[in-house]
């Protein structure tokens, strides 16, 4: 469940700043730095864009996105590590152009000494929310995509030809795979970021050797360890005829608090997924303990998260799929699961009005 952008009530009762509304971004300033890495050095702008209003909502998409998506990470500078930290630490519009480009000159380097990270375009924006400040890096991985061009022939008609342009932004409606919004009052930072190969390594060179920021886990990350620990320890307590059920008990409640609360405290839902087996919650805390998640609050924002937890998905042995709607799982009147004497299960499903078949 999405709730207002305004707020929403985490699983210990507090409230919890939502995403940035799009249409409450207000864009100030914006410049455009090419990283092409296959060029051999960055081609960096000494001006600011000018911009209108269509070039204004496709940052404010992007920016929005960043905010809302429960990829992004809030994470805060190594001071005393941190070049753009420093860069930032005596902001001034009046500098803008300058900081952008000893910013983009930073990530570039990093970029031309590590052959899998993409070339892109970096816009830097600064803008304003609410009563914040704020500056953006927007790293714009590029596409390759076919358009066309028209070309003169040499006996005056013009020639059509296709042609593959390896240097397409994402659209407004994509996902960007780096970037970050750093508030410019306290230097906060929330980062998206994707590991490449950096040493033979996978790093996220983004936020470690770019921005040199602690990096914490996104809700997206702690929601997924959740769940599969729950199935890990439930796996190896149960046997497989029993497993189905403790697996469907255990997403119904995580669904339940994540659409009455927005959100779980780790250790109050571990409370309620093992509260007949107590020694089951322990081998799901020392897991937990790993990832120091025992008393972690998660509170995703986004409905692409948490909208599996809103079915029930059943897979049978005879190659039969079946998805239940949570409300329907938990409505005895609709779907009921019976044990044969044999030890097989049948699915029965009750009060069908209509049926429909599609192709």
């Amino acid at each position: 469940m999405i709730l207002p952008h305004n707020g929403m009530i985490g699983a210990s009762g507090r409230k919890v700043q939502k995403m940035m509304v799009k249409e409450d971004i207000r864009i100030k300033k914006v410049i455009l730095h090419i990283l092409d890495s296959t060029i051999g050095m960055p081609v960096l702008s000494d001006e600011e864009i000018e911009f209108g209003s269509e070039f204004a909502d496709f940052l404010k998409e992007h920016i929005a996105k960043i905010s809302s998506g429960d990829d992004s990470k809030k994470s805060q500078f190594y001071k005393a590590e941190s070049e753009v930290y420093k860069m930032l630490q005596q902001y001034s519009d009046d500098f803008f152009v300058d900081i952008s480009k000893d910013a983009a000159e930073l990530l570039y380097s990093i970029m031309n000494s590590n052959i899998d990270i993409p070339p892109a375009d970096l816009l830097v924006v600064r803008f304003r929310y609410g009563e914040g400040e704020y500056l953006s890096f927007l790293k714009m991985n590029y596409k390759s995509l076919y358009t066309h061009r028209t070309l003169a022939s040499g006996e005056g008609g013009n020639t059509n030809e296709i042609i593959r342009h390896k240097s397409i932004l994402p659209s407004e409606s994509q996902r960007l795979s780096e970037a970050a919004i750093i508030g410019l009052t306290d230097l906060s930072v929330q980062v998206i970021e994707k590991k490449y190969d950096v040493n033979g390594e996978k790093t996220n060179y983004f936020s470690y050797l770019f921005l040199k920021c602690s990096s914490h886990m996104s809700d997206k990350s702690k929601l997924s360890i959740v769940t599969k620990a729950v199935e890990a320890v439930q796996k190896d307590a149960y046997d497989e005829l029993s497993q189905y059920e403790v697996h469907m008990k255990a997403k119904s409640i995580i669904q339940e608090e994540l659409q009455e609360k927005g959100g779980f405290v780790v250790e109050e839902i571990a409370d309620k997924i093992f509260e007949e087996k107590p020694e089951l919650k322990v081998a799901f805390q020392d897991k937990m303990e790993k990832y120091d998640l025992v008393k972690e609050e998660i509170l995703p924002q986004s409905e692409s998260t948490t909208r599996k937890y809103q079915k029930q998905h059943l897979y049978t042995d005879t190659g039969i799929e079946i998805k239940i709607p949570m409300d329907q799982y938990k409505n005895p009147g609709s779907v009921e699961f019976i044990t044969n004497p044999d030890g097989t299960v049948s699915v029965l499903i009750k009060n069908i009005g209509h049926l429909e078949a599609r192709f």
